[in-house]
């Protein structure tokens, strides 16, 4: 008879989630993991919408991003690199549970929780709806922030912010930059669980427990997913700023193809790339510490 060894343990995957954890809890810790990927490295974001903006006012033309924070924190102070975050935290909890809820859900319908197989077509199905339903939420607080961060920003609360797009633009101004998000959230998403997954095997090819693999792997996934769906950025800001542009051109920009001709024409392809240094700077500890 085989004696049994009480050191003996059932084999489990870490980087998974309990078999009992609930969907609120999935909600919850997605909320979370939503604010603190958005406002640990928030004054860095606001720089990159600065770089971003296309025919920025003469106070708002920078060398680079180290003359960006100087020039800034010199002629407005330091506490105008925060300005914004609420929109980001309002906006980003709800958002991230709904992705984490919508994700779960739509797994949970197709079968992808059954453990005895793999299921892609239920994991791939899963991550859209929960990319389109999050963004969808989040994206007026994304037009709200750009809006408060941009030079000469008048608005002092979300509330006020949102009224005036609204009372000036309409709803539209909300969504004009939706489909383009996606665009770029998408690519964004497969490219970071690419690297990820690459990453971590040449890192910890035994997959033993080892979070430091485990942030330095998302972190570097996060940034290399950045650079990449840098120009989407470039576009996306574009439209989300439009309604503060003196150029005709930019005021009427109504999508992804007619913002990225106004960039081709202004800057050349040199232009998809304008901020793509605090984008990728933004992304690395913040996906870091989603993982």
């Amino acid at each position: 008879m085989e004696a049994h060894n009480p050191l003996e343990v059932d084999e489990y995957d870490y980087e998974g989630l309990p078999p009992n954890f609930t969907l609120g809890y999935n909600m919850l810790a997605g909320a979370f993991a939503g604010i603190a990927e958005h406002t640990v490295m928030y004054p860095v974001d606001l720089l990159k919408t600065r770089l971003q903006v296309i025919n920025p006012s003469p106070g708002a033309i920078y060398s680079g991003l180290t003359n960006a924070f100087t020039t800034i924190t010199r002629i407005e102070g330091a506490q105008s690199l925060w300005r914004g975050m609420t929109s980001v935290i309002v906006g980003a909890g709800p958002a991230h549970a709904v992705y984490f809820a919508t994700y779960e859900a739509v797994k949970q319908a197709m079968g992808g929780n059954d453990r005895s197989t793999h299921h892609p077509l239920a994991a791939a199905t899963s991550g859209a709806c929960a990319t389109i339903a999050s963004d969808a939420l989040m994206n007026p607080f994304d037009v709200i922030k750009q809006r408060m961060q941009i030079h000469g920003s008048t608005h002092r609360t979300i509330a006020q912010c949102a009224r005036r797009v609204y009372r000036n633009e309409g709803l539209k101004a909300f969504y004009v930059s939706y489909p383009t998000t996606l665009c770029m959230t998408v690519p964004y998403t497969a490219l970071q669980f690419m690297a990820y997954e690459f990453v971590s095997k040449v890192m910890n090819p035994s997959r033993a427990y080892d979070p430091l693999t485990h942030c330095v792997a998302g972190g570097l996934a996060g940034g290399f997913a950045a650079g990449l769906t840098t120009p989407l950025d470039v576009i996306k800001t574009l439209l989300q700023t439009r309604g503060t542009a003196t150029d005709a051109k930019i005021r009427s920009a109504k999508g992804l193809w007619v913002a990225a001709s106004i960039i081709k024409q202004q800057y050349g392809y040199g232009g998809f790339f304008r901020g793509w240094r605090p984008r990728i700077i933004t992304a690395m500890p913040s996906t870091a510490i989603c993982w």
